[in-house]
């Protein structure tokens, strides 16, 4: 996850106008003509479209997204490439794997999405009364079933991903360069989680399908396809789903040994990722705040570096095996205790539900440890503090957790893999009725901002976790239809869908993905950041 420059509550600066709405389908309906439209002269879409016309949108939505998620690899990437010097020969040849498994991926999705924009356009120029004509079903089920075909491209996709994972001799300059190009704005994600987008994205049309199925009845004359539709995306799905969750605990393991200090060794094989997040260690002096990760066989601790780019150094490595952790029940809030045969520390969480969640999560890690003479050596020596690296970047996953005093779970992290979502919204200005039209992704546990679809690098973002999503109340300055409003502490954003059924996504992705009950944080102050 990558994040803006810094997490201190700043004002979102975002241009006051929009460009001059496309002939693309995501352009109409529009919600507004100008960035800074009036609540009053904001054009809605008529909440009597059939609900298969926003489903269909939806898929149009997030496929726009996702090409762009895959134009990252495939054009920003081979540009770097291209300036490689002395080693370019040689970084082209590392990179041809992955460029020859993602060509017939990213055709499949540029001929998906052009022929989802046509189905779109035909759908809104026809008159109400035979809106109900348009034929979903045979549309998606020719393209899941090329889908299916995509399957030998998408497990060489895997297959690259597990090796460019790898520590090995002669990759240094291949890892400095994918260190250099993280650090460009349109690289907004780590790039390993790019790489995964693509494995990730047939599970999505799992998803919207069933949403499709279920909006169907069996009589309908779209129903049987639709159904078969699902079958083959389903069939895609479980063939990908298994080694996702393989490849998305590597990713984690593989990213926390680059962000923290003293964190080598960390993906070492048959280690599992659990939980990290923010919990306050009981010392002579007094609560100290730290940042813990439990992983399949230790419990890891770190604590805030002073250096330049802000990583967390590790602090101390407890094996699992022979562990004890139990509710402490003692005067300090949301309190327990773990015992070792190297140590005995006390910890605070931020509530009595993610108490709950570290003990449950700490307790069947135990159960399951392997004893330490089954451990890898290097995993529990005493680690290695390297100097900061130089292209390390200041915000991540773990610092959102550290100023929000949350916590995060492999299983939040495939939660949040099937609950991403797409589109236009409408951002309220802080101090006047103004709204401003902006292009919104939803991943990663982050809201990503741009001036249109067609940008490609993210004006501002917004981490999620710890905001609660709500509807507005009558005390609150908005009295439009559709409007959801994101709080944490004194910081609250009022965004506005254009139809119902877009408002009711947004707030159900942004529950499912982050706002979960006890997710809600109490010590950090935060707002939106600008990259």
């Amino acid at each position: 996850m990558k994040v803006g420059c810094h997490l201190s509550p700043v004002t979102l600066r975002l241009p006051s106008s929009t460009s001059q709405p496309g002939s693309s389908p995501l352009m109409s309906p529009t919600l507004s003509d100008s960035g800074s439209a009036r609540a009053d002269d904001v054009e809605e879409t008529s909440d009597k479209m059939d609900e298969a016309y926003y489903i269909t949108k939806e898929i149009l939505s997030t496929e726009t997204s996702h090409l762009k998620d895959i134009e990252v690899i495939t054009l920003w990437l081979e540009k770097a490439l291209s300036k490689g010097g002395n080693q370019q020969e040689t970084l082209e040849h590392q990179m041809k794997p992955l460029f020859s498994c993602m060509d017939p991926i990213q055709l499949f999705h540029q001929e998906f999405l052009q022929q989802l924009e046509d189905v779109l356009s035909l759908w809104e120029g026809r008159s109400a009364r035979t809106k109900d004509m348009q034929i979903l079903g045979d549309f998606m089920l020719r393209n899941m079933t090329a889908l299916r075909a995509l399957l030998p491209s998408l497990h060489k996709l895997e297959e690259v991903f597990l090796e460019m994972q790898r520590r090995c001799p002669g990759k240094q300059e291949l890892d400095t360069l994918l260190q250099e190009f993280e650090q460009q704005r349109v690289c907004y994600l780590p790039f390993s989680c790019l790489l995964l987008k693509s494995l990730q994205r047939p599970l999505q049309y799992e998803k919207l399908l069933e949403r499709l199925c279920r909006h169907y009845p069996p009589s309908h004359h779209d129903y049987n396809n639709c159904q078969r539709a699902l079958g083959e995306a389903s069939a895609v799905s479980s063939r990908l789903r298994h080694r996702l969750l393989h490849l998305q605990n590597l990713q984690r393991l593989d990213q926390l040994e680059k962000d923290l200090l003293g964190g080598e060794h960390l993906s070492s094989p048959g280690r599992e990722f659990i939980r990290e997040g923010c919990l306050y260690k009981l010392t002579k002096s007094g609560l100290q705040q730290r940042m813990f990760y439990l992983f399949s066989d230790m419990l890891l601790y770190t604590r805030k570096g002073l250096s330049c780019t802000n990583q967390f150094r590790v602090h101390g490595r407890i094996p699992l095996h022979g562990m004890l952790a139990e509710d402490s029940h003692s005067s300090v809030p949301h309190c327990f205790t773990i015992y070792s045969a190297q140590t005995t520390i006390g910890v605070a969480a931020s509530s009595q539900v993610d108490m709950r969640r570290w003990l449950d999560d700490l307790n069947a890690a135990i159960s399951r440890a392997p004893r330490y003479s089954e451990l890898s050596a290097l995993s529990l020596q005493q680690p290695v503090l390297q100097a900061p690296g130089q292209n390390h970047h200041p915000n991540t996953l773990s610092h959102v957790c550290w100023y929000r005093n949350q916590s995060v779970s492999l299983t939040d992290h495939i939660t949040m893999m099937e609950n991403q979502l797409s589109g236009y919204l409408l951002r309220k200005f802080k101090n006047s009725n103004g709204w401003q039209r902006l292009w919104v992704i939803f991943t990663n546990f982050c809201l990503y901002f741009y001036k249109t679809h067609q940008e490609d690098a993210p004006l501002a973002s917004l981490p999620l976790l710890g905001y609660t999503v709500s509807v507005p109340t009558f005390s609150d300055p908005v009295t439009c239809r559709h409007v959801f409003k994101l709080h944490f502490k004194s910081h609250v954003y009022f965004f506005r869908a254009d139809s119902e059924y877009t408002w009711r996504r947004w707030m159900e992705v942004i529950r499912r993905g982050v706002s979960s009950p006890g997710k809600i944080g109490h010590l950090a102050e935060d707002g939106i950041i600008v990259d």
